[in-house]
């Protein structure tokens, strides 16, 4: 493993700070990874992205994402968690990962163009791509065996089938000595065997199963009650008068 754990030192963490008001990780001290892919799971707003962000910036990687050679700051909206963390390392070391997040990805992807003229090499154009391409052109481009990667909801841009070729991507360089953390809402992302999912819902941040989680229940309910489901929730203000009454 690159990291084995987070420890968090909440004396370094503002009284006033919004993190000490998050369930998941009010409290948490120390959180260990076992395994060379693990994914944060939960609701919006529940603090994935802010854990995740806040193991980046404490790695040394820019908070808007790209390599730890990247230095640039289009504005500054990171908790100042990352003060609070110190990373506990493996006997792994690597010196290549990358931070993808999908809310700052068009940043990224104009500093890799400016970034690729200004030292005189073959720029990598990811705006001349759709926004899908250009997200998955990074992975195929960016992992390489031995790396860290953390991935802030990678699949936003991918459709069913791109998913399933980063699905393949992760899992041939994870075996390569890679390591991955990544928040996601995606059951294809979330199958990949082996993984840990870890779930920030209901209290401090837990391990949970894949059928357990959230994503894929919801979407299982719904492939296989589609009508029913539908019915519900698209019904008319007529009908829920009716039944209130009953």
């Amino acid at each position: 493993m690159i990291i084995n754990s987070v420890v968090i030192d909440w004396d370094e963490v503002p009284e006033y700070s919004y993190v000490r008001r998050i369930p998941a990780i009010a409290g948490v001290e120390q959180l260990d990874f076992h395994a060379p892919v693990t994914f944060f799971v939960g609701e919006n707003g529940s603090g994935k992205s802010t854990l995740l962000e806040a193991i980046a910036v404490a790695y040394g990687f820019n908070p808007e994402g790209g390599t730890r050679n990247y230095s640039f700051s289009t504005r500054d909206t990171h908790s100042d968690l990352y003060e609070a963390i110190r990373l506990y390392r493996g006997p792994a070391r690597s010196k290549w990962g990358y931070f993808l997040r999908a809310e700052s990805f068009y940043n990224v992807a104009t500093k890799e163009e400016e970034y690729g003229r200004e030292l005189g090499g073959r720029p990598r154009f990811y705006h001349e791509k759709s926004h899908g391409e250009s997200f998955l052109a990074v992975a195929q481009d960016s992992f390489r065996p031995g790396g860290l990667y953390l991935l802030d909801e990678p699949e936003a841009a991918l459709s069913p089938q791109r998913q399933l070729t980063l699905l393949m991507e992760i899992d041939r360089c994870a075996k390569a000595g890679a390591q991955f953390l990544i928040v996601s809402h995606s059951p294809i992302l979330l199958a990949l065997p082996g993984a840990e999912i870890l779930s920030f819902d209901d209290g401090p941040l837990h391990p949970v199963g894949y059928e357990d989680t959230e994503s894929y229940q919801i979407i299982s309910l719904f492939i296989n009650n589609r009508e029913a489901m539908l019915k519900r929730l698209l019904r008319d203000e007529e009908e829920a008068e009716e039944d209130e009454e009953v």
